[in-house]
């Protein structure tokens, strides 16, 4: 007992000093190349005397990084989220600057800007160091896992044995898409868990898909070269420098994999390793020649309603209920509000609803956690949650603490915000060679978007894997944690684009942490695998036919067309809007604490006259705010004779939804189709290349009290999957057609299937259900909290 207790002390001292020895060498290195860095007097100083300088600079900083930086952090937390990341070199060069005051030689010096630079690469090796040294022993490895957790777990009870549930949700990840994915070797994790032949190739996929990253980064640099004459051949050398270096990695591990015998010092480590590895072969270095393993998951597709978007796909699978959300935004005539689900006021409002309609909290009202979601779930545990990002603030409301808890680690910080920059170049370097290369179809990519775009890839990320890792560690039966990395880029590069294939890479490897974390958890964990809808491509109805579905709204109702929409209400669909993604520009909001968009509907919009056109993604919705009530076809044929005509006929429509006097709602369509919702089943006209289920899930959306007067959908064909987009994205969803209806659902084998009968769930209401039932087999029969308003519901925030 005493004896063990003596080795991990003694361990953690001896992991301590190395990490000590190596930040000392790099303080010395940098002093050597860097020439405002300077760790002796001018008069110069023994070689002994500078190393103790060095040592006595190094733990200073290592000493203060590990107090004073939490300190820091949690007072940051009063001030907007993203300006941490703006501060983080600022207040590491300024620990530096104060360490080396401290130092006892009083030698050493460095200017401001240097000290920001020496600090960064001094937290980044020093927190390398650690990590490699803790993965050689497990107990270390768990340890460091261990303060990733809840700080408040002591105070929380033991937790069971029985296995936890941790659902992840790859935000916009459509079936087909993963299945290719998987196909290509971009997701290794998923390939093992699903024993494919991609899967048996991963070898080291984790390195493998890292150094391809790199060479896919040199690519780009290349090929943005090749676009650029004018650069003298600059960029193009970095590109072929950058691939280089890849190359070379590969082929040293190769080399290791084959010659380990003349590499001692790593032949102890490595041997087994390569024995188990072809050195040549039809697939080249890294298959793995043992038996093939046995899958543990099984990969399910799923149908969405109508709406196909996070706020109703989300609300349904947390909350059970996707009652009277019939897209992305609506305008509701008896409030005089536009809303829209990214909205954090619409959030809680929707979430209100949800728990009254249900009757109770929610799937994650149990021990749950909810992270980085617009819904809370009824989670008494919450971080970056939308639907409470607009409480008062004060002690209960801490849904941003989640940055606390990783930005408390200077090292993640550095390495955080160094990732973020490289993003930005990376979405500006992708959009340049689509701009010169004249791809098409292309949206805009200026503006704030590459910021938005690292945010959602890299900040947001970041940090909801590790509030998920210290999830896992605190021992929590339920988790939900939405990444929407993907459906960001896939928004403006395209569901199927290189750009977004990159993503898929990463958030494969945050599967892989999320996995390797769960093995130290206090408890066994199941990790489900899930997404809440799919993208379909094509062009915007914009790019192909010249004007808006404003525009032709107007010019259905005898208005003049103007040459820009001026003055409109945020959110209403109108030329040169350039929409990002929605859940990552909420999320951006929310981290600077910017209040919300006042939406001029709510004051403009009650008594006008004119059409109010809505968008969200292939779905339009046409409402007339000064009519009360959801008008007839015949009210409209009576007030605008053509509108209706000039909409179902437009090449780039599919199909309309419009109340009906005579036979209650109908679907129109070109050539004068009118199919009244009772008779789709038999003659499904318009909606029949749509698929299954469309007429279900139009002949819902008419029932919801808050369906707009004209419903839109655009064409979609079913050859290639291709919709048009009334908002500028050439990846969207929101409406019927293609991918965009059509996710997954990635569980373990030891749950049961999603659908006895074999079928597809049809709904995020189903979804709901399914993981019920899950929770259920894994914890007995869960007994939610009581109903709560979600303005009073607990978000205590890890």
């Amino acid at each position: 007992m005493w004896g063990v207790r003596w080795r991990r002390v003694a361990g953690r001292i001896g992991r301590s000093a190395v990490v000590w020895a190596v930040s000392t060498v790099t303080m010395l290195a940098l002093a050597g190349l860097l020439p405002d860095f300077r760790l002796q007097s001018p008069d110069g100083d023994s070689a002994t005397r500078i190393a103790v300088t060095a040592a006595c600079g190094a733990g200073a900083f290592g000493v203060l990084s590990a107090v004073v930086w939490p300190l820091l952090v949690r007072l940051l937390l009063l001030v907007p989220a993203l300006v941490i990341g703006l501060l983080v070199f600022f207040l590491n060069g300024s620990l530096l600057l104060l360490a080396l005051r401290l130092n006892p030689s009083g030698q050493s010096e460095a200017a401001p800007e240097t000290a920001v630079i020496v600090a960064a690469v001094m937290s980044a090796v020093a927190s390398a160091t650690g990590g490699a040294l803790a993965v050689r022993d497990d107990d270390a490895y768990r340890s460091r896992l261990s303060r990733l957790a809840d700080r408040r777990r002591r105070s929380r009870p033991p937790c069971a044995d029985t296995p936890g549930l941790v659902c992840v949700q790859l935000d916009g990840v459509g079936h087909d898409v993963l299945v290719d994915a998987v196909a290509k070797g971009l997701m290794p994790t998923v390939a093992r868990w699903l024993s494919t032949e991609d899967g048996l190739r991963a070898g080291d996929g984790g390195a493998r898909a890292a150094v391809e990253d790199v060479r896919s980064t040199g690519d780009d640099l290349r090929s943005t070269g090749d676009d650029l004459p004018s650069a003298d051949g600059v960029v193009q050398s970095v590109g072929d420098g950058v691939r280089a270096t890849a190359d070379g990695i590969l082929s040293t591990a190769a080399a290791l994999h084959t010659g380990v015998d003349g590499v001692p010092a790593l032949a102890d480590g490595m041997r087994s390793t390569a024995d188990r590895m072809q050195p040549t072969g039809p697939t080249g270095p890294g298959v793995i020649s043992s038996p093939t393993p046995r899958p543990t998951h099984r990969l399910t597709p799923w149908h969405t309603d109508w709406s196909s978007q996070t706020g109703a796909s989300q609300l349904g699978i947390l909350h059970g209920s996707t009652f009277d959300v019939p897209a992305f935004r609506w305008y509701e005539k008896d409030r005089g509000e536009v809303m829209v689900c990214n909205r954090p006021t619409s959030a809680a409002e929707l979430q209100r609803r949800a728990v009254r309609h249900t009757g109770d909290g929610g799937l994650l009202t149990v021990d749950g956690a909810s992270r980085g979601n617009l819904f809370s779930g009824g989670a008494g545990e919450q971080a970056l949650v939308l639907s409470i990002a607009t409480r008062r603030r004060g002690r209960g409301n801490r849904s941003r603490a989640g940055y606390f808890a990783y930005f408390s680690d200077p090292a993640n910080a550095v390495r955080t915000a160094l990732s973020f920059v490289a993003e930005v170049f990376r979405e500006t370097g992708q959009a340049t060679r689509a701009r010169l290369r004249g791809q098409r179809p292309r949206v805009s990519r200026g503006g704030l978007y590459p910021l938005v775009r690292a945010f959602a890839t890299v900040v947001e990320r970041d940090v909801v894997v590790a509030a998920v890792m210290g999830d896992l560690l605190a021992g929590r039966t339920a988790v939900y944690a939405d990444l929407v990395a993907y459906d960001e880029v896939a928004h403006h590069s395209g569901p199927r684009s290189r750009d977004a294939e990159q993503v898929l890479r990463r958030l494969d490897r945050c599967l892989a942490l999320i996995e390797k974390v769960a093995d130290h958890a206090p408890r066994p964990y199941r990790i489900v695998v899930l997404s809440d809808h799919g993208q379909s491509p094509g062009e915007t109805f914009h790019a192909r036919y010249g004007l808006t579905l404003d525009d032709l709204v107007r010019a259905g109702c005898g208005l003049p067309v103007p040459r820009k929409a001026m003055g409109v209400p945020p959110g209403v669909q109108h030329r040169g809007s350039t929409r990002s993604g929605a859940e990552a520009r909420a999320a951006v909001r929310a981290a600077l604490r910017r209040p919300e968009q006042q939406d001029a509907a709510r004051h403009r919009t009650a008594h006008r006259p004119e059409p109010l056109v809505l968008a969200s993604g292939n779905l339009g919705l046409v409402s007339f705010p000064d009519v009360g009530h959801r008008m007839t076809k015949e009210e409209i044929d009576a007030r605008h004779p053509a509108l209706l005509t000039t909409l179902a006929n437009h090449p780039g429509v599919g199909f309309l939804l419009v109340r009906s006097e005579e036979h209650d709602g109908v679907v129109l369509g070109p050539f004068g189709a009118e199919i009244p919702l009772a008779r789709l089943d038999e003659e499904p006209g318009p909606l029949a290349g749509f698929g299954p289920g469309a007429a279900d899930a139009v002949r819902r959306t008419h029932s919801f009290p808050h369906t707009a007067d004209i419903m839109v959908n655009s064409c979609h064909d079913p050859a290639d999957g291709e919709v048009l987009a009334f908002e500028e994205q050439i990846g969207s969803h929101g409406g019927l057609g293609g991918a965009q209806s059509r996710p997954f659902l990635l569980s373990p084998l030891t749950l049961s299937a999603p659908a006895a009968d074999g079928r597809e769930p049809a709904g995020a209401e189903q979804v709901h259900h399914v993981l019920r039932r899950w929770l259920g087999e894994l914890n007995g029969p869960q007994v939610p909290l009581e109903p709560a308003d979600a303005e009073a519901e607990p978000d205590r925030a890890a």
